[in-house]
Formats: structure tokens, sequence, C-alpha cells
């Protein structure tokens, strides 16, 4: 039997583009007849499904796609609170890299490919012995890099973790750039393919950027901050377009207030609140997608009863509006098996901007 191709995704940092290119790379090979498997060798961020830990990418990648193996093998090692501090004080006694080696031969048996899903930037698990790096070589499988939008920051990382994976005798194919604005600036994926030449890296394709993709929704919102729903619904079809502060007179804010904007606000701002109503009345409600009342300061009654007649995600924290904002920004926009809407932009997207023919030659 004919050994299966690997490809290892890796990234140049957090919320790049990684699970995206994975989910779009999986369906398009799979549409052209190939039996893909999947794994996530080291996984950061858990679940725990029907008594077992493993990476959120490899359940979704499970259910997505139907995928036969076991969670344990395509999750093999996940990394749970104290386990770096156990592991660099020797309390750990499992031979983490024979794990990999052993989950990854049995997830690729009678695959005709293996795709890989790092964890972060090429250093990300050296802690534990087992960084991106680590991994590509110790698997054998070529690498390519995903990085996102922009010219010089996407070209510096790409360089950046290149060198590292060289380090280590690792191939790599190229890169992926992931939030490319393709309609404002059409000349991107020539220049980003030009800077990364210079460099001898190769430009695999660029995937265009996508609100949808990018931005959270009023459910991400709810689930993500401590706090109490007071109005409307926390709709997970509902992307907030951008987010404003309410820091400034309300005649002067109002100006902020469009395409679905989520309001951070003190809840003692009623002047704001009111002007966020009336700016979303006369919009036919696509002003402001939401608001998050910080400090802990609820509307007075009259002013909820508005907010809830109107149906206005309102969403009340303890948090000072600074803090609230940080955490807002904080969000992991992750994709979830259930995001139907999102997966299908993926697929789609992914399937258009990369030539997947070319991309497998190369493997």
């Amino acid at each position: 039997m004919t050994a299966a191709q690997k490809i290892f995704l890796a990234a140049t940092g957090q919320n790049r583009g990684k699970t995206t290119a994975s989910l779009g790379l999986t369906a398009a090979i799979a549409e052209r007849g190939m039996r893909i498997g999947f794994i996530k060798p080291v996984g950061q961020r858990y679940l725990v499904v029907d008594g077992t830990r493993a990476d959120e990418d490899a359940v979704l990648m499970k259910a997505v796609f139907g995928l036969p193996d076991a969670l344990d093998d395509m999750s093999p090692v996940t990394l749970p609170r104290h386990f770096t501090t156990d592991f660099i004080m020797g309390r750990v006694k499992e031979d983490l890299e024979l794990a990999v080696t052993q989950a990854a031969e049995r997830v690729s048996g009678e695959k005709d490919l293996l795709l890989i899903e790092g964890t972060g930037h090429a250093g990300v698990g050296a802690v534990v012995g087992l960084s991106n790096a680590r991994v590509a070589a110790l698997l054998r499988a070529p690498v390519v890099i995903v990085s996102e939008g922009g010219v010089g920051r996407p070209i510096d990382e790409i360089v950046l973790n290149h060198a590292l994976f060289e380090r280590h005798g690792v191939r790599v194919l190229g890169a992926i750039v992931n939030k490319v604005d393709v309609d404002t600036h059409p000349q991107l994926p020539e220049v980003l393919a030009q800077g990364l030449a210079q460099h001898e890296i190769d430009l695999l394709g660029c995937i265009p950027f996508s609100r949808l993709l990018a931005n959270p929704s009023l459910e991400l919102i709810a689930t993500h901050l401590d706090g109490e729903l007071l109005a409307g619904t926390a709709d997970a079809d509902v992307i907030i377009g951008r987010v404003a502060i309410g820091a400034m007179q309300a005649e002067h804010a109002v100006g902020f207030l469009r395409d679905l904007t989520l309001l951070i606000t003190p809840g003692d701002r009623g002047d704001l609140l009111l002007a966020s109503l009336a700016t979303n009345r006369a919009a036919g409600g696509s002003a402001v997608a939401g608001i998050v009342l910080t400090g802990g300061f609820r509307p007075s009654p009259p002013l909820l009863a508005e907010m809830r007649e109107a149906g206005l995600f309102t969403f009340l924290v303890g948090t000072d509006t600074y803090r609230t904002a940080q955490a807002v920004d904080d969000i992991l926009v992750k994709t979830h098996p259930a995001d139907h809407e999102k997966i299908a932009t993926i697929k789609e997207l992914v399937g258009r901007s990369l030539d997947v023919d070319r991309f497998l030659a190369r493997v």
C-alpha cells in the first residue's frame, strides 16, 4: 500500500486562518475523490466529547466531513492547565513524540492524503518538545504557512517562520495569505507574490477577506462576555460589521453608527442609547447590530422597555468600557460545526482562491 501524502498547515500566529485553510482544502481535495485524514497533533483549545479530550478543530473536521477516525487519534496531545509546568518539572511520563507518530500512522492508514494542522506559529509547542517545526520534521511532512492580509507584516512573519522550519530540515511548499482585500486592493496578490519570491517562497494563493468569516456574531459576544442579556436576541446569524466606543456626545457618535455597529458604552449613557435607537429606526435596523452596556449600569426602566420593544440586542456587563472593549477584541472568531453558512463560504472562497491541483502536485 502506498503511503499517504502529507501536508502540514502551519500559521504565523493565532487567528491567521489556519482552520479556514484546513476546511477549504479538505473540501476541495475530497471533491477530487481523494481519501483524506486529518490530525491536530498538539491542541491548546480542547473540548471533552464522550469522555475524550480533543482539540476543537479536530472535533470540527470530524463533524463537518464525517471522518471515521477516533478523536483521540485525530488529537493525540492536548495541553490542559498546568501541563507545561508538569512537563518541565518532569511529571509528564508519556512519550509525546511517540503518541503523535503512532496517531498519525493510524489516521493515515488507507488514506491518500493526511492533512496535519499545527498550532500557532512555528515555535509553538516547543515548551513540551513538540514545536510545529519539530512535529513537521517528525512526520516528514512538507509545510504550507498561512498568514493574513497586509504586505509588510505577512511577508515578515512568513519569512521568520520559514527560517525555523528550514532549520529543522522541513520543506516549505509555500504560503497562503488570508483576509486579502482584493476588491479594494486588486494588486495585492501580485505584490505579495513578488515580495515572497525575493525570499524564494512561493505564494500558493490569497483567500479574499470576508466579513462573515472575520467578525464575530452576536451569539459569540453573548457567549464570551460575562453578563446579562437585557433585550433582543443573541443571534448567530447577525454578524457585527464594526465596533464603536461610546465615549462622546450623542450628536457626534451618530456618525459612527453604521454598517451593523456593535456599540460599547456605559449603561448610564441614556443619550447614546436613545441616539442608537433613533439611528437604527432611520436605517431600517442596519445601523446598530447591538449594544454592550458597561460598568454594570442598567438603563432606566422606560428606556429599557423601548430597547426591548425595538428588539435591539442589549448586553449588560460589569467591567468598565476599556476592559470590555479589550475582551471583545480578544474574542476568537472560531468556526463551529453548526455554522453552516460560514462553512459553505469557506469552501467556496478557498476553492476558487487556490489552484488545488497545482498545490497537490507540489506535495
